[in-house]
């Protein structure tokens, strides 16, 4: 799963942030006083299948109040469509908030994610091969319009996720056109003019029950079932984007009041949404109010003054300067959440063909230098990583490339230059970066200082608009002139399966390196057949033959997230299953 926030630095940074905040620090990244922070692994992998609602109560919650969120730097979600959602932003408000599926996640009483259901029953029944999967969705979840949520509208929701020209780069493409039988040759409801997917057998309505068949054996379909893909959509054209996208009828505990892209999204009560039908939600708030774009310093001077608009807000980052006296005076209200999630430069496969330069833009790379002036904390918010399986994740191998962690070494990265033949002139890089966010600015210039300085030229050309934009479309002018890209990734659930296939498979959407091998292509589909106690460790070694043998995209940072909350914000925690703020159980205190 991608992330937004990172967009801002993704191409000229350190692709990777929801939150920022950094500078300032010691060097073991902790603050003078207060809480000693540090990178960790999100646990993960439990369910409970039992789970029924209402959500147990909050501790001290109360109704009433609206919450303001500040999410500096980050865009936020391109379209409400639930069924194009693949954002850390956008996922982390709808599926809390408007956008209820077959599964959710909820907390357990160490703040780790628990897998349990939403409009199914329980997680699903597989068949012996999980080949087959049944849900049975539940009979009183309702529309904000007070209709009922029906079997047959939840089938067509997950029936949209295969339009894969629709929605082009949304998590369909990677997990139902792959896993769903017959799903490679279904075009879907609008490409394929087939608006109520009557012409696609693979997924059958039995009254409550819903059953998906699979092309191969896929036992994570519980996992998948968690993203709003896997949820409702209103039949026929009601649902047809991209119109749909502006103001998608909600099923949770709030609905859309107004949305302005990029700038701002409100969501009020849903006053038919059902407590006793949702395991996991909670409505205490009034009202939601998310600004997208916010400026840094204008969000950390409010976050800090403890005055009326910071009491009731949150914010997803806090601005490098502040850390210190952020993590001395805030205590909980500035909490740690640890992801899983890894930031990348993509080196184009078919224009850097050589490993070596590869590497060399490694050693070139500043590491801690792009981190403290994107923004982050060293050792707190971003660490060294040395793969692309992030920390916590079953079956992550402790290997290193070269034999110890790669770092800023310019001297390393020119050695490396001249074994490949370029040692004579620069070897010149062509990227581009976010220019509306001054810290993505700031990270692009010691990135240009470090490649440099490793024997690399950089033309670095600024862009409006997401980077994602320009680097998912073959078409576009600008990403044709590129050798160097990015990826911000965050596991989609606890499994290698969600980390080296969206990113390294051969045509896979967020393959930015376009990497293309096929014996790893094979190997990737092999270990889907293994059994299950053996894929994990599948998946690492996987990792570690990868960028061992091709090295073809740079893992330039593990994170974590840092969010700040008001000091009448009750319950400030983080969501352990998508690295957001925990915007189900947040509340206002009266």
């Amino acid at each position: 799963m991608k992330r937004n926030k990172p967009l801002a630095l993704v191409a000229g940074a350190a692709l990777l942030t929801l939150a920022a905040c950094g500078g300032g620090s010691s060097d073991n990244g902790n603050g003078d006083g207060g809480t000693d922070r540090k990178i960790g692994a999100q646990e993960g992998g439990s369910k409970d299948a039992e789970r029924q609602g209402p959500a147990p109560e909050v501790d001290g919650a109360a109704a009433g109040g609206t919450i303001t969120v500040y999410l500096p730097g980050d865009p936020g979600p391109d379209s409400l469509d639930p069924t194009g959602g693949w954002s850390v932003t956008g996922n982390s408000i709808q599926q809390a908030l408007t956008s209820r599926s077959l599964t959710q996640y909820s907390r357990d009483e160490n703040g780790q994610p628990v897998l349990v259901p939403d409009l199914a029953t329980d997680l699903g029944t597989p068949n012996d091969d999980y080949t087959e999967w049944t849900f049975t969705i539940r009979d009183d979840a309702t529309w904000e319009d007070g209709k009922p949520v029906t079997a047959e509208e939840v089938a067509f929701g997950i029936c949209r996720s295969l339009d894969s020209e629709a929605f082009p780069s949304g998590p369909g493409t990677e997990y139902s056109k792959t896993y769903f039988a017959g799903a490679a040759d279904y075009k879907g409801p609008y490409t394929g003019k087939d608006p109520n997917c009557e012409k696609y057998d693979g997924i059958s309505v039995d009254g409550q029950d819903i059953t998906i068949k699979m092309e191969k054996p896929f036992p994570d379909m519980d996992y998948w079932g968690a993203f709003m893909a896997m949820g409702p959509a209103p039949l026929g054209n009601a649902s047809k984007p991209p119109n749909y996208g502006t103001k998608p009828l909600s099923n949770g505990p709030y609905k859309v009041d107004s949305y302005k892209p990029n700038e701002e999204l409100v969501l009020v009560k849903n006053d038919q949404w059902s407590a006793d039908s949702d395991p996991a939600r909670h409505q205490y708030a009034d009202e939601f109010v998310f600004k997208f774009n916010q400026d840094q310093a204008k969000v950390d001077e409010i976050m800090l003054s403890d005055n009326s608009d910071s009491q009731t807000a949150v914010s997803t980052g806090l601005g490098s300067g502040n850390y210190n006296d952020a993590n001395a005076q805030l205590g909980d209200r500035l909490v740690q959440q640890t992801s899983q999630c890894v930031s990348t430069l993509t080196p184009d496969y078919t224009k850097i063909t050589d490993i070596n330069v590869r590497k060399a833009l490694a050693y070139a790379y500043p590491y801690e230098d792009v981190w403290i002036s994107g923004g982050e904390v060293p050792g707190v918010t971003r660490d060294y990583a040395n793969s692309i399986m992030p920390p916590g994740m079953a079956g992550k191998k402790d290997f290193f490339v070269d034999g110890e962690q790669i770092k800023y070494d310019p001297e390393k990265s020119k050695e490396l230059l001249a074994e490949a033949g370029y040692g004579d002139k620069p070897y010149p890089i062509t990227m581009v970066y976010y220019e509306v966010d001054p810290l993505a600015k700031d990270a692009q210039d010691q990135i240009t200082k470090g490649f440099e300085a490793g024997g690399f030229s950089v033309k670095a050309i600024p862009v409006q608009e997401s980077p994602y934009n320009i680097w998912l479309d073959p078409d576009n002018k600008v990403n044709k002139k590129l050798n160097l890209r990015g990826v911000n990734w965050c596991s989609d659930w606890p499994a290698g399966s969600t980390m080296l296939p969206p990113l390294l498979k051969t045509d896979a959407v967020y393959n930015t390196a376009f990497f293309s091998e096929s014996s790893v292509d094979d190997e990737m589909d092999n270990i889907a057949t293994l059994p299950l106690e053996d894929q994990a460790g599948a998946w690492g070694d996987l990792d570690e033959k990868i960028m061992t043998d091709y090295f073809p995209i740079i893992p330039t940072a593990f994170r974590n997230d840092l969010f700040v909350f008001g000091s009448k914000i009750g319950n400030p925690t983080g969501d352990g299953s998508i690295g957001a703020p925990n915007y189900k159980d947040l509340y206002v205190m009266q």
